[in-house]
């Protein structure tokens, strides 16, 4: 049995290869990181779906602005998931937070008529976000309403994690103008596509099971 990415490797060996690495370097390929190569792979999405099926057991999933490759099973037993370079959050108000954002992204995109289609990302002041996390913690936990001040989530959860969805490209930061001074809560952050690959609205109902299973082993 031939398969079809090798025929097409033998008319585009260059492209083949550049877009196979490109998936394996990073969780996601945006279209901005390389356009050409974005709309090769789209082009050829079923000869590229089929290789990772294949020779992986991975899924390809494509959208207008975003491509990854999902992979359900860790074979090498021997790399603990602690030893493994994975987006992930371990403390329980870092979890809530992501999942906050989640929410935030999806009322904001309601808000201003935004889809995936559109052209632009999303853009949002970090103050907003904070004033939206400040909120939801307050109602999560009523009774600690002190310790989840606006100060605290912002040096104590955001701080962290911030970089880390940067990092992992769910945000990147809007460099301000160098004759403007922009505080904290100014600071411009673009969501990237890849925030669409999560649906937070399902996530958000684990919120309160997240919330009561600390609470449980806490007593």
């Amino acid at each position: 049995m031939e398969i079809e990415l090798a025929k097409l490797l033998k008319r585009s060996n260059d492209k083949v290869q550049a877009v196979l690495n490109i998936l394996l370097e990073s969780p996601y390929f945006y279209a901005v990181d390389d356009h050409d190569l974005f709309l090769f792979l789209r082009r050829h999405r079923r000869e590229f779906t089929d290789f990772f099926k294949l020779f992986h057991g991975w899924r390809l999933i494509i959208d207008t602005k975003c491509a990854r490759v999902y992979k359900a099973d860790w074979y090498n037993r021997a790399i603990t998931p602690i030893n493994r370079s994975l987006f992930q959050f371990t403390k329980r108000d870092e979890c809530l937070a992501f999942m906050m954002l989640l929410e935030f992204f999806e009322q904001q995109l309601e808000e201003n008529g935004m889809t995936i289609e559109d052209k632009e990302n999303l853009r949002f002041h970090f103050g907003d976000l904070l004033e939206y996390s400040h909120k939801r913690f307050q109602k999560l936990f009523p009774e600690q309403e002190q310790r989840y001040s606006q100060e605290y989530l912002r040096s104590k959860i955001w701080k962290p994690v911030m970089p880390e969805l940067e990092k992992h490209r769910f945000l990147s930061k809007i460099k301000p103008p160098e004759d403007l001074s922009a505080s904290e809560q100014d600071l411009i952050y673009e969501a990237m596509p890849a925030l669409y690959h999560y649906n937070g609205a399902a996530l958000a109902r684990m919120i309160p099971e997240l919330v009561n299973a600390e609470e449980r082993e806490e007593q």
